[in-house]
């Protein structure tokens, strides 16, 4: 077991006591889940109190008004003091009755917010129908001003705590310590992925591999082998494990992964199973057990026209919401661009977009008159012309407001025009040019089957320092698992790069 020995278990103790450690071990792991969840209940019933008193004093006053259901009924009038301690109560019962505090929600994703949306929708729902049956005047302006408000401040008190809690998964805090057995190809390749997506919450603490391997650190990581595939026990208690993580069930014999789920405790080590498909969004799989075979389903990506639709009637709204909001800023920028530098105001580039067409893109002039001749000398200076996705450091050729309107991507905000002209969308792959698409793999052409986007996700994911092949490969998982709730979650994910963009966009 090697630098594992001081947390494996003397081979002179008994069973009983070996279960009685490793039950002690897994209690601990165990708490910082339920430590976290008893954090969100205590914050999420503080936030309806606000909310749904509140909303009643705004609404009502400080009187003692009643919600009158039909007399005929024989139901007594209810204070709407009362009405509101049940609203209270049921709408903290909703959300835990969804499980939007469970552990495998949290930390990452939409999946928890859109529960803490759904769970406040249904519960509101019910309420006009128990009215509506009950015949009960029930104030609408106090249910339409409670049910928005609550869902807001809801969902923001939850992203505030998950900033708190991926500060410490960064660091290896509150995170599952992750077994991962298979192949030491296969654990190499999923050590990796978890590593570069921490916020997850997994934090891979050892390795199971087949016989011959069983020794040293997994190939290509920092990931200790603590046994064999045949020692899964004294593995997860050498590596005080409380997740274990099948990365190839070949290595298995018959039958080998029930025998796994049986050897855990039950409700405190959760078996994964993390099949060899990658890039697929959880929407485009499927679960079919089929005579006991766990078959999965993984739809091929299509795009209805209901989508197109729901897609381009965000980008119309939002477009048009946008420069009626950054109208100020577009003004200020205008001036500033104007007065510090010779030249256009508006910069106009030709880009590729959807289906191989190209467009003119539209952006405030950040560059000095004559910077497109210069280009390719900069480039074959720091060796990077033959390379897509060309950036060129410490560019010479940008204008000292230029430098700063690229920080904070205000040059691009002439692209929501763009956008409502229905050449961009607001959330897509990056729109390259022609020399860039020259370049494409028959793979990286797949990008051009969506519009391009102002933001996108390479764009919250590293900018300009992110790698070519990483960048395509975040374009196609976007234009092969598009939904409008990861768009809406990119859109809030641009504005925190925008205000705090670091050291990766230039």
């Amino acid at each position: 077991m090697g630098s594992n020995s001081d947390t494996a278990t003397p081979p002179q103790q008994s069973d009983a006591a070996r279960r009685t450690l490793r039950a002690a071990r897994q209690r601990t792991a165990f708490d910082w889940r339920r430590r976290y969840a008893r954090r969100l209940w205590v914050t999420d019933l503080l936030v309806l109190i606000w909310v749904v008193y509140g909303t009643q004093i705004a609404w009502l006053g400080w009187g003692d008004p009643a919600v009158s259901p039909d007399s005929d009924l024989g139901i007594p009038d209810i204070s709407y003091w009362m009405f509101s301690s049940g609203l209270v109560v049921a709408w903290t019962w909703a959300l835990t009755f969804i499980d939007s505090r469970n552990f495998r929600v949290i930390g990452t994703g939409m999946t928890e917010y859109v529960r803490v949306a759904r769970a406040s929708v249904t519960l509101f729902g019910l309420i006009a129908i128990v009215s509506f049956l009950t015949k009960a005047e029930v104030a609408r302006g106090y249910l339409l001003i409670a049910l928005p408000t609550g869902i807001i401040m809801l969902v923001l008190v939850r992203w505030l705590w998950r900033q708190w809690l991926v500060s410490h998964r960064r660091a290896g805090g509150y995170s599952a310590r992750a077994l991962v057995i298979g192949s030491p190809t296969a654990v190499a390749n999923v050590a990796s992925e978890l590593r570069r997506s921490t916020d997850a919450g997994y934090w891979v603490v050892g390795a199971c591999v087949p016989e011959g391997h069983s020794s040293g650190i997994v190939p290509g990581t920092t990931v200790p082998i603590v046994g064999s595939l045949s020692e899964l026990t004294q593995a997860i208690d050498a590596a005080r494990a409380d997740t274990v993580i099948v990365a190839s069930s070949g290595d298995l014999p018959p039958g080998g992964v029930k025998r796994i789920s049986w050897e855990l405790e039950p409700g405190r080590q959760h078996l994964i199973l993390a099949p060899n498909i990658t890039d697929i969004a959880g929407p485009r799989i499927h679960t079919r057990p089929v005579s006991g075979l766990p078959l999965i389903h993984v739809e091929t990506p299509r795009f209805s026209s209901g989508q197109r639709l729901a897609k381009r009637a965000m980008d119309v709204l939002g477009s048009i919401a946008l420069i009626l909001l950054s109208s100020p800023m577009l003004l200020a920028v205008a001036v500033a661009v104007k007065a510090t530098s010779r030249g256009p105001l508006l910069y106009k580039q030709e880009r590729i977009g959807l289906n191989g067409e190209p467009f003119f893109m539209l952006k405030f002039r950040s560059m000095r008159i004559g910077a497109d001749e210069e280009l390719q000398a900069l480039l074959e200076s720091q060796g990077t012309s033959e390379q897509p996705l060309f950036k060129i450091q410490n560019d010479p050729r940008i204008t000292p407001v230029g430098r700063f309107l690229r920080k904070h991507s205000l040059d691009e905000l002439p692209q929501f025009f763009n956008v409502l002209g229905g050449t961009m969308s607001l959330v897509g792959p990056r729109p390259q040019i022609a020399a860039e698409v020259a370049l494409y793999t028959e793979a990286a052409r797949r990008r051009l089957l969506a519009r391009p986007g102002i933001s996108g996700l390479w764009q919250v994911s590293g900018r300009s320092a992110m790698k070519w092949e990483e960048a395509v490969r975040l374009d196609l998982y976007y234009v092969e698992n598009w939904s409008l709730i990861g768009d809406i979650g990119i859109l809030l994910k641009t504005l925190k790069v925008v205000i705090a963009p670091g050291k990766t966009a230039h």
